[in-house]
């Protein structure tokens, strides 16, 4: 998440205190992404530093100074919401690796530890689910927010069924003989040109 992105589009409504964004950026995100109060500060010093925000009056940092968005703020603000996230490469993920890691080493057990996954996450999902049909219902940042924690999740879980076929085949087939030392491919991003 950008962080300097989402206090520029709060400070696009008004000019607003350090303290002021950290509640606002909380309160938009239904509560669930907390923001340490020095981050948003350090973050706006970064701001102004490169001509995105400004401040009003010489005060020292602090909840006494107000931010302003300047008009390069607003054009870079313009051009984070209209550039897509660059999603060309997979995130690192505990899960995929601890699949991964489990499926290579002698004696781990990977449908355990997809079983085990697989039902914690189902666990978080009830919890999103008993949040969506109560305090979401009401405020529309929080029910954004826990839509997409409901579809992510079921993303997840979908993989995981996914590997734990894939497994299964794999442990069906016949160990194929391992080829001799062949350089191996490099994985490129999938929008890198060649």
């Amino acid at each position: 998440m950008s962080v300097p992105h989402v206090l520029l589009a709060l400070l696009s409504e008004e000019p607003k205190y350090g303290l002021q964004l950290r509640e606002e950026f909380e309160a938009g995100t239904g509560e669930v992404w907390p923001l340490n109060v020095g981050q948003v500060y350090k973050t706006l010093g970064r701001l102004e530093r490169d001509g995105l925000a400004e401040s009003e009056g010489t005060g020292q940092d602090g909840p006494q100074k107000r931010y302003r968005i300047t008009a390069d703020g607003r054009e870079a603000l313009a051009a984070w919401l209209r550039t897509p996230p660059d999603l060309t490469s997979p995130p690192r993920d505990e899960l995929v690796m601890k699949v991964l890691m489990a499926a290579r080493l002698p004696g781990a057990d990977a449908h355990e530890v997809i079983q085990a996954d697989r039902v914690y996450l189902l666990e978080l999902m009830q919890q999103w689910t008993r949040l969506k049909e109560g305090e979401a219902r009401d405020d529309l940042g929080l029910a954004l927010v826990v839509d997409a924690e409901l579809f992510r999740l079921d993303a997840v879980i979908r993989w995981l069924d996914a590997a734990e076929v894939r497994l299964a085949q794999a442990a069906a087939e016949p160990p194929r003989p391992s080829p001799a030392a062949a350089a191996v491919p490099q994985l490129r991003r999938l929008g890198a040109r060649r």
